[in-house]
């Protein structure tokens, strides 16, 4: 995904985002098949990051996609926009 062109990542800059990143991510083994309780999305290779999420006991599932985030009312993992999530970050510092 970093290697997507509407990152504009050059090879240093996803090497520097991992770095960041790396220490606080975990190791999700999947099954071959994502069970039949997840829902599909229109794009099926999207339908990976809910199976992820779900396997990964993940708190959200953040995205902007339109095929993922059409699925919020049917994910068993809160999908939610980089807005709501900002949201319910403060929300949960404010506590």
């Amino acid at each position: 995904m970093l290697t997507y062109p509407k990152f504009r990542l050059t090879a240093d800059d996803r090497r520097a985002l991992l770095g960041d990143f790396l220490p606080y991510a975990e190791i999700v083994v999947l099954a071959d098949a994502a069970p039949a309780r997840f829902p599909a999305s229109r794009e099926t290779d999207d339908t990976v990051f809910i199976h992820l999420a779900v396997m990964g006991q993940a708190d959200f599932l953040v995205s902007g996609d339109g095929d993922l985030t059409a699925l919020k009312a049917v994910s068993p993992v809160p999908i939610l926009a980089v807005s709501a999530l900002r949201t319910v970050l403060a929300e949960q510092r404010s506590q």
